[in-house]
C-alpha cells in the first residue's frame, strides 16, 4: 500500500463529514487535505484508542519527533508523513501547525475538565482552529482575514463535536463543558458521567447550541468575498455541522445516551448544495 493509498483509506473509513467536502476539490488539493486529515486522525486515535496513558504519551512523543525530523530534512517513517510532507511546502503548512495538533491531543492525556470557556478555547484552538487554518491554506487563501475566519470556524466545529459527543466522552471520564457552565445550570459532573438526563441538562445543551451557532455566524461574517469560492469546502462543513446542531436540538438533546448523526446521503446533498448552488 502506498502512502497515498494509506491516507485515502484512513480518511474514507473514518465516516467523518470532512470527507464529503474533500470530494469536490481539485486533485492536488484533495490529496493534501486527505493527508492532513489522516495525520489528525492518527494522533487523535492515539488518545481515544490507547488505554494506557503512559503508552499514549510515548506514541504522541514519537509523532512529535517524527514531525520535527521530517521538517529538518529526515526521511519520514510513517506513511502519513510520507504523504503529507510533500504537500507542506506547496501549501505553506508549517511545522508548528502539526505540533499544535499533537499538543492538543497531549492535553487530553492530562486534563479531563476545563474551568471556564477561556480555558476550553485554548484546547479548541490547538485541536480545531489550527486545523481550520491549515485547511484554509490548502483550499486556497488570499486574504489575511481568511485565517481569522478559519480559526473561528474551527472553534465552532469543535464546540459542535463536544455537544454531539457528551455521552461518549463521559464513558472516557471526560467532560469538556466548562465547570463554570455546569454550575450555572446546576448540572453535576456525576450526572454527566452517569449519563443522567434532566431538564437542567437540556437547558445547558441549549446554551451550548446557541453559542455554537453564534460562532458560526461570526466566522461566516469574517470570510472575505474574494476567498468565498476557494473556501467552499469549509462552507460545506459548516452546512453539515449546522444541520447536525439542528438535529440534536430538534430531537431533544439525547446526546448522553446516543450519538446523533446525519446519513451519508444527507451529508453529500448538503455539500453538493453549497458546491453547486452556493447555498449555505
Amino acid at each position: 500500500m502506498t502512502p497515498q493509498e494509506y491516507v485515502q483509506q484512513k480518511a474514507s473509513s473514518s465516516g467523518s463529514s470532512f470527507y464529503y467536502a474533500f470530494l469536490f476539490l481539485p486533485k492536488p488539493r484533495r490529496a493534501a487535505i486527505t493527508a492532513f486529515y489522516a495525520f489528525c486522525r492518527e494522533v487523535d486515535d492515539v488518545v481515544d484508542e490507547v488505554s494506557d496513558p503512559s503508552v499514549a504519551a510515548q506514541k504522541l512523543a514519537w509523532w512529535h519527533s517524527e514531525v520535527i525530523q521530517s521538517f529538518e530534512g529526515g526521511i519520514p517513517h510513517h506513511p502519513v508523513m510520507q504523504a503529507l510532507l510533500p504537500c507542506c511546502k506547496e501549501f505553506n503548512i508549517e511545522r508548528h501547525h502539526l505540533l499544535s495538533v499533537i499538543e492538543g491531543c497531549q492535553m487530553d492525556l492530562v486534563q479531563t475538565r476545563y474551568l471556564d470557556f477561556e480555558a476550553l478555547s485554548r484546547y479548541c484552538y490547538l485541536v480545531a482552529s489550527v486545523v481550520g487554518e491549515v485547511s484554509s491554506l490548502i483550499f486556497g487563501s488570499s486574504h489575511a482575514n481568511t485565517t481569522e475566519y478559519a480559526h473561528k470556524l474551527g472553534l465552532a466545529f469543535q464546540l459542535t463535536n463536544i455537544i454531539r459527543d457528551v455521552g461518549e466522552d463521559a464513558l472516557r471520564g471526560r467532560i469538556y463543558i466548562p465547570i463554570s457552565e455546569l454550575q450555572q445550570f446546576d448540572v453535576k459532573a456525576h450526572e454527566i458521567l452517569q449519563r443522567i438526563a434532566s431538564d437542567r441538562f437540556s437547558a445547558l445543551m441549549q446554551f451550548q447550541c446557541n453559542r455554537a451557532r453564534e460562532i458560526y455566524r461570526e466566522a461566516l461574517s469574517l470570510l472575505p468575498k474574494e476567498d468565498r469560492r476557494s473556501q467552499k469546502p469549509g462552507l460545506m462543513m459548516a452546512s453539515i455541522y449546522s444541520k447536525l446542531l439542528d438535529e440534536i436540538e430538534h430531537s431533544g438533546f439525547p446526546v448522553l445516551q446516543e450519538r446523533v448523526a446525519l446519513t451519508p446521503l444527507r451529508k453529500f446533498w448538503l455539500a453538493w448544495r453549497v458546491q453547486a448552488l452556493g447555498r449555505f
